[in-house]
């Protein structure tokens, strides 16, 4: 059982290509983990209903979408065993919207993992809100599985000076499974400094000062888990551009749902959301214990 955030890996189901390359990820993910395996398909079959149909009408086209989320069911299964036939999975199809669903079942799990484009469904994830709200609101870390999925490389996180706790954690624990090394990107910009004192700045002390907040954030991590190599590294860049930039390699990159500068009320900030949009590997996103 993983002791992280204990439960099983979920992962959302629609037939897409990408929803399968979901279900690969995952089902490595939950045998990393020793974990189950939950495949859930989210038919929201009340808003198919044509108006004015007749009930027997409802019924049969409520019954074909059943049938169909069903066989992405199987197929999807029949992919993960052959990721390992004795993973232990559940599946399931249920009525209501992708977002509503998946952030119910984020209740129960350890991990929630999706495709990052969908069919049906989940078409609009991560193109549009139900991403966004799944990525925000789910009460576990989030997997979007996009990009390039490789076997061997880094686990990259972004680290700010106030809210990287829950994904320093997520990343060093994902790290001490995979045996990779995490890349600690701290990124910082004179955008935030006021342009009149900007000539007169110490570039040198500002770095230093910059480097002692990533050490300061890794330090209990480091701590933690003494057997992850860690490479700090501090970067004078936008922070989306620098993660996105780190990432190019990586297994995994990691981001928090807000970080310094976040607006007030905003649950998913723009760095999570540009890495959903851009990231050349998949995405994890990690909210801060206290808001889960």
């Amino acid at each position: 059982m993983d002791t992280l955030h204990g439960g099983r890996v979920v992962v959302g189901v629609d037939g897409s290509d990408c929803a399968l390359r979901a279900v690969r990820w995952a089902a490595v993910e939950a045998r990393r983990r020793g974990v189950r395996l939950r495949l859930v398909s989210a038919v929201g079959w009340a808003s198919f209903t044509p108006v004015g149909a007749a009930p027997l009408g409802r019924e049969y086209e409520r019954q074909a979408l059943v049938r169909a989320a069903e066989q992405f069911l199987t197929e999807a299964a029949g992919v993960a065993h052959g990721i390992d036939f004795g993973l232990e999975i559940d599946r399931q199809v249920r009525n209501g919207s992708p977002a509503t669903v998946l952030t119910e079942e984020s209740e129960h799990a350890a991990l929630l993992v999706t495709g990052h484009r969908g069919r049906g469904g989940f078409s609009e994830l991560v193109l549009g809100s139900v991403g966004v709200a799944v990525a925000a609101h789910a009460a576990c870390p989030v997997v979007v599985v996009r990009g390039d999925v490789v076997s061997r490389g880094p686990v990259v996180v972004g680290v700010d000076a106030e809210h990287s706790d829950a994904a320093l954690e997520f990343a060093f624990g994902e790290a001490a499974r995979r045996g990779a090394p995490v890349v600690a990107v701290h990124a910082w910009s004179e955008t935030a400094l006021d342009p009149f004192l900007v000539p007169f700045l110490d570039w040198d002390a500002i770095l230093a000062d910059e480097e002692a907040v990533l050490q300061k954030a890794l330090a209990p991590w480091v701590a933690k888990f003494p057997e992850v190599d860690v490479q700090p590294t501090v970067v004078r860049d936008n922070a989306a551009s620098a993660l996105v930039h780190a990432a190019e390699q990586a297994v995994l990159v990691v981001a928090g749902t807000r970080g310094r500068g976040g607006v007030r009320g905003m649950l998913l900030g723009s760095v999570s959301q540009a890495l959903l949009h851009h990231a050349p590997c998949p995405v994890a996103v990690v909210r801060p214990e206290g808001h889960r």
